[in-house]
């Protein structure tokens, strides 16, 4: 472990370590450090703490002193000089012609050292307006020439966001942005709306570029062919945040839907021909938002219109039950399965399955065994060896648990009764 602590120079919000040397230094106190351009006045961000060897680059600069009063009126000072140093190099550029924008001008904490900093489109000739400069402020000059992004870091200012600029608040570095972020995004391509204020394409596009790219991957591309729950059709547009996509259905081009994306079935992602594409006859589910099942309130008749099942007749208080079977009424009466499969199909649900459903089979066998008790009985028909009673009047279901009650006798042909 390394004993540190955080120092920041003026017109930067990068942080840099140094060796404290046994000082105690608070945030917000200045401090004397060395430098490879010499000494600095710095303002200390992170006080005395411990970081591992391998965040720090040895050998770490060690800080001098803590800044007294008298160091505080040296600053003061060189900031006045930079002022005149400012106007002083304005008129020598224009005596000489140069094209050349000056930015800002920094003197070191000494003041045996001054640089310039400028921006131009091309290369420039400066070496006359070096020498002026170093008989003007017999001082070692230095100029820069930087780029707009640079510029607009060191001078700051307040973006379209309303907020001061990260170049000049919080970004150590500049990281690359590209106008396929934009587009990945479904910005507006328009350069005066994704540009900052230096002219070119805003940080801020790279902040979510991961998270967009992650729903790209999981969401279907535009034009696909999907399966969705009110048939196949076409995505016209793709919501990437809110993870939906609008389908223009091929029964209803006029009026197209937004459906989420678990809704959607991809037939062929992306642009193409629909050539030997078989539509699945199973349609998608309807997306319910995920809750706990035992925490859902009773839907409403307008609920049950929307999510696609079969609302109460008016003046009827039917309801359905939560957890039960979906056509059984809490009133004890059933709803025929013959009548209302067609019409789930006609709003969008899965088409019935070649067997039938287990309570279909059941109520087939209750009609079947109630037509059996009441058939006559045949005197003359032999009864079988062992005195049990015919088979195909006794039905067993699952372990005896349906058993009919006229169906067939006992032991010696007598009927059985309940207890």
């Amino acid at each position: 472990m390394t004993e540190i602590i955080g120092i920041r120079f003026r017109g930067g919000p990068k942080e840099y370590y140094f060796d404290p040397r046994g000082l105690t230094v608070e945030p917000g106190q200045y401090v004397i450090v060395e430098t490879a351009a010499g000494q600095e006045y710095a303002r200390c961000v992170t006080g005395n703490h411990e970081v591992e060897d391998s965040e720090v680059v040895q050998p770490l600069r060690p800080v001098l002193r803590l800044a007294t009063e008298n160091d505080k009126r040296t600053w003061q000072l060189n900031r006045e000089r930079e002022k005149d140093a400012m106007r002083v190099c304005q008129k020598k550029i224009a005596q000489h012609g140069l094209d050349m924008k000056l930015v800002r001008v920094d003197c070191n904490f000494d003041g045996s050292k001054i640089i310039f900093y400028f921006t131009s489109e091309g290369r420039v000739d400066f070496r006359a307006l070096v020498r002026d400069l170093a008989a003007e402020f017999r001082a070692r000059i230095e100029l820069r020439q930087i780029g707009v992004r640079d510029e607009a870091k060191l001078l700051g200012g307040i973006g379209i966001c309303g907020r001061p600029f990260c170049c000049a608040e919080f970004l150590d570095d500049f990281i690359p942005v590209s106008i396929k972020m934009a587009k990945t995004q479904n910005l507006s391509l328009n350069p005066t709306k994704i540009s900052g204020t230096c002219g070119r394409l805003m940080c801020c596009l790279k902040y979510e570029q991961d998270a967009y790219e992650d729903a790209v991957r999981r969401c279907p591309k535009q034009d696909s062919f999907v399966l969705t729950p009110d048939g196949p059709g076409n995505i016209t547009n793709v919501d990437l945040l809110r993870e939906q996509s609008v389908v223009r259905l091929d029964d209803a081009p006029e009026a197209p839907k937004r459906y989420h994306n678990s809704e959607l079935n991809v037939l062929r992602n992306g642009k193409g021909s629909r050539d030997g594409i078989v539509i699945p006859r199973e349609r998608p589910e309807r997306y319910r938002a995920p809750e706990d099942e035992a925490d859902k309130p009773m839907l409403s008749e307008e609920a049950h219109a929307f999510f696609g099942t079969d609302a109460a007749e008016p003046g009827e208080e039917k309801r359905r039950s939560h957890r039960g079977g979906r056509g059984r009424r809490r009133g004890g009466e059933k709803t025929d399965g013959a009548q209302e499969q067609p019409a789930k199909q006609e709003k969008g649900e899965k088409p019935p399955k070649a067997d039938k459903p287990r309570s279909e089979r059941r109520r087939g066998e209750k009609a079947e065994g109630a037509a059996t008790a009441d058939k006559p009985k045949v005197p003359d028909q032999p009864k079988p060896e062992g005195g049990e009673s015919d088979k195909p009047r006794r039905r067993h279901h699952r372990g005896g648990r349906n058993h009919r009650r006229g169906g067939g006798g006992g032991e010696g042909g007598a009927p059985k009764t309940e207890a």
